[in-house]
């Protein structure tokens, strides 16, 4: 099962905290945050504001603003090791010109069909005074950090796991007070992620300039009279004049937005990109007609995008569930960091403070080489001791052992072919165990197929095969007899999904010790399923095979 975890997204004006994990293929949300802070002067002000009820361990954290540089570098496909030598270079040389120490991550993005014999790579950096002073503040609330990420990345995974993905060219955009970070994507595969200046603060200020108001009235009228549609009216005059006086700050969103698409072809040298939709998030997107104003500036579709309708909430208590429904916009963030520190499969950018990275690389590393040596230190010792104790008893029995020379190799001979045939006796015992296990397992499955099997299903075939699958934790050095059942399900049978699933859930309660792989077909029509009893424990797995493979539904 993924381990719990935590999303934090700190803005200037509002912060929002989200945990929960995966189970199976829904995110299970399981506690969530907010607090409104739009005086805080620093992000340690921000942080302080924050009073969730619940630990913020596993914390990943999301940072942007002019303090966060993503930059993007088309290299050869070169190995590993010297992608990262050359990561390192460019972040050493920016730090350089920058004069501030910086801390880094990357990550390729995915091969794109334009680029023949190159790489595209991320190169996401952050100062390293930015992340202490988060830092501080996560500690302050007795947090514990997994990671920092840029909050465009973590957009990009809240959409590629939330979101409606299609073949067609997107531009995600999560629009808060002070910063937007923008995101496009082509089907499933990142094209660009960049945080931008800007922000609904632009709006609060013109408002402020044209009716002489404060920066809270300003704000309200924003939030509850404002309307952008176009040929729409606001519900008052306060609202029409507060509206004509966004235009300008409107126009100039619309123009960041245009221009982040010209810099993803100047940056990715795709000159031939096209947009088709935008998708809004964020503070931003509350604002009453702006999906509908943009869609005009754009001449593409523009709409809101609110991820929790396909997230399990129902762990959440009354009041959480209360203040993410109102807030969902804007913690679409949140819900991507939460989602991509749980998911193994998530696109990675892990920025870690230097202090942190040592202090880690200590701990999973140079802590247990210092272990090792200490071991290694005292068995040469034992060892030295007792060959000097024994030294002048060897010596004495050297003649008498001389003699016995012949005998004693004939017996080591001897023993190392014993040893050799022990060896292939156990290898043969334990093959026999398999296959005596696979016959008990065949049954016990063709049993357990039987009796839970919904009544509009049946079997087409069921088959049993010695080979490797990851995904049910058999590594490829290490065959088991892995159980093969494909059936079908009547023609017009209501709602097939939701019966196979009920179907696995209660073939693996009628058989707990079974790693299982459904496989349900997109008509629902057909199904297969593979499982098996008989996988190797994690000890013996890890022999086989370099890493574990995780349990479905993990």
């Amino acid at each position: 099962m993924a381990r719990i975890r935590t999303g934090i997204d700190i803005a200037t004006d509002a912060s929002r905290a989200l945990r929960g994990q995966w189970k199976g293929n829904t995110f299970v949300a399981s506690n969530y945050a907010y607090a409104s802070h739009p005086g805080a002067g620093s992000w340690l002000a921000a942080w302080k504001s924050l009073e969730p009820g619940f630990k913020l361990a596993d914390a990943r954290v999301g940072i942007t603003g002019r303090d966060v540089n993503v930059r993007y570098t088309r290299v050869p496909r070169v190995p590993d090791w010297q992608l990262a030598k050359l990561m390192r270079f460019e972040v050493e040389e920016v730090g350089g010109q920058s004069g501030a120490e910086v801390a880094s991550d990357y990550n390729a993005l995915p091969e794109l069909p334009e680029l023949e014999d190159e790489d595209v790579v991320l190169l996401a950096m952050a100062r390293e005074s930015l992340l202490a002073e988060h830092l501080e503040g996560l500690e302050s609330k007795g947090g514990v950090l997994d990671a920092f990420t840029p909050a465009s990345i973590a957009l990009y995974n809240s959409w590629l796991r939330f979101g409606v993905v299609q073949d067609d060219t997107v531009l995600l955009a999560n629009i808060e007070r002070e910063s937007i970070d923008v995101v496009l994507v082509r089907g499933a595969d990142l094209l660009f992620a960049r945080n931008l200046a800007g922000g609904t603060r632009s709006f609060e200020q013109a408002v402020q300039e044209r009716l002489g108001v404060d920066a809270r009235r300003a704000a309200a009228l924003l939030e509850k009279d404002a309307d952008f549609e176009p040929g729409v009216r606001p519900r008052s005059s306060d609202g029409e004049k507060a509206t004509r006086a966004c235009l300008g700050a409107a126009g100039q969103l619309s123009s960041l937005l245009q221009s982040a698409v010209l810099f993803c072809k100047s940056q990715i040298k795709i000159s031939t990109l096209k947009l088709d939709r935008v998708m809004i998030s964020g503070s931003g997107a509350r604002l009453q007609g702006l999906d509908k104003y943009l869609t005009g500036a754009l001449a593409v579709k523009v709409e809101r995008f609110d991820p929790f309708k396909v997230v399990d909430t129902s762990a959440l208590a009354a009041d959480e569930l209360a203040e993410l429904e109102e807030h969902a916009l804007e913690s679409v963030v949140a819900l991507g960091l939460a989602t991509a520190a749980s998911d193994p499969n998530s696109y990675k950018i892990e920025i870690l403070p230097e202090r942190v990275a040592r202090r880690r690389e200590f701990r999973q590393g140079t802590a247990w080489l210092i272990a090792a040596g200490v071991l290694c230190a005292l068995a040469l010792g034992a060892h030295a001791w007792r060959t000097h104790a024994e030294l002048k008893r060897v010596r004495g029995e050297v003649a008498r052992l001389d003699s016995k020379f012949k005998s004693a190799r004939a017996a080591d001979a001897r023993t190392r072919a014993l040893l050799t045939e022990s060896e292939q006796l156990a290898a043969s015992v334990d093959e026999l165990g398999t296959l005596a296990g696979a016959g008990s397992q065949f049954a016990r499955v063709l049993d357990g197929v039987g009796s839970q099997m919904p009544a509009d299903f049946w079997l087409r075939r069921l088959s049993i095969s010695r080979r490797f699958d990851p995904q049910l934790g058999v590594p490829k050095g290490d065959p088991r007899p892995i159980v093969r059942a494909e059936g079908e399900a009547r023609e017009g049978t209501d709602a097939a999904n939701v019966l196979f699933q009920d179907f696995v859930a209660r073939l693996q309660q009628a058989l707990p010790a079974a790693r299982l792989k459904p496989m349900l077909a997109p008509t629902g029509q057909s199904f297969a399923l593979d499982l098996t009893e008989l996988a190797p424990q994690e000890s013996e797995s890890a022999q086989a095979a370099a890493g574990g493979a995780p349990k479905v539904g993990s």
